[in-house]
This record gives C-alpha cells, structure tokens and sequence, in this order.
C-alpha cells in the first residue's frame, strides 16, 4: 500500500475501511486513536505496534513455532530409543537453550555478553515448569492410555507445551529480561 492508504479498524462499526488523507483526519495521538470531522473515532492498527508488550509476543511467538518444531522433531528422533520421558526431557533441555537465546535477541533485544550465563541458568529454571507440565501430561497419558502410541504423545507435549509457552513467556518478560520489558 502507498504511505497515504492505510487500513483502520473503525472502533463504532468494528469494520475495515479505507483512511481518509489529507486534512480531514486528524494526526494519531500517542494511543493511535485519531478522529475524523464527524467525530467517528478511528483506531490505527499499525500502532499497535507502538506497544512492547504487542511486539514481544508477536516475537516470542516467532521464536516459539521455530522451537516447537525443533522440540518436535528431537522428541520423534529420541522416542524410539530413550523412551517418552527421557526423549521429552533431552527435547525440551536442548530447544529451551535455544528458545532462551532466540528470545534473548530477538524478542527482549538483548545482545552482547553481559549476563549471558545469568540469562540462560533462570531460563533453565523456566524450563523446570515446562518440565513438570509436559512430563505430568505424558504420565497422565500413559495412565490413561498405556498403548499410547507417539502421535499421541506428541500431541499431548504439544498441548501442555501451550499451557507452558504462557508460563515461560511471564517468567522470561517478568523475571529473566525483566531489564528489556519494553524492547
């Protein structure tokens, strides 16, 4: 799209319409709220964007399809040998080093040595809870389905993976990167 044309969210009708140009619309305030000469509020979705927290999950969700896939992909190579658990633990310990450097620089920007080792020891430490979930949710399958085979064990570290990508996601902008929250 040209710069002039942009796409707004009308708040009121709650449909996309094309943006008046010119002096007919006033500039976006700090919110990216702005308002035409009828008084219809606009709201630009491109100032979302302004938000930290918008762009570190749009970020952190980036980082975590790759990782998922990666976790994935080391479960299924891992399982046949090692077992369930042990495949889910080895799984989880490698990609969450990863997970924790890819988040480290591409959602909180944090670069450069300093407090490397600090940063990735408490993304450890946020590896215990996906840890326990996952873990719970394999025993739990096994109990109630003692042939479960690995697709099913996938999808049930897939789904308790969810419950801690939330988990991780807290304790890492909280805690761990708590210095970059609005990167």
């Amino acid at each position: 799209m040209a710069g002039h044309e942009r796409l707004e969210l009308v708040d009121q009708q709650r449909t996309l319409t094309e943006a008046p140009t010119g002096p007919e619309l006033q500039a976006p305030d700090r919110r990216g709220l702005s308002a035409s000469p009828g008084g219809v509020v606009r709201w630009r979705a491109w100032s979302l964007w302004r938000v930290p927290l918008v762009r570190q999950l749009t970020r952190f969700a980036g980082v975590g399809v790759v990782c998922t896939a990666a976790s994935l992909a080391l479960y299924a190579l891992c399982r046949p040998w090692l077992g369930a658990q042990a495949a889910n633990a080895v799984a989880l310990v490698l990609t969450s080093v990863m997970n924790t450097g890819l988040n480290r620089r591409f959602t909180f920007k944090v670069r450069g040595p300093g407090r490397l080792a600090q940063d990735h020891l408490h993304g450890l430490l946020a590896l215990a809870v996906a840890l326990a979930l996952t873990a719970g949710s394999l025993a739990a399958l096994h109990w109630l389905v003692p042939e479960a085979d690995v697709a099913q064990e996938l999808w049930t570290t897939t789904i308790a993976g969810w419950a801690a990508t939330v988990v991780r996601f807290v304790l890492l902008r909280n805690w761990v990167f708590r210095r970059a929250r609005d990167a």
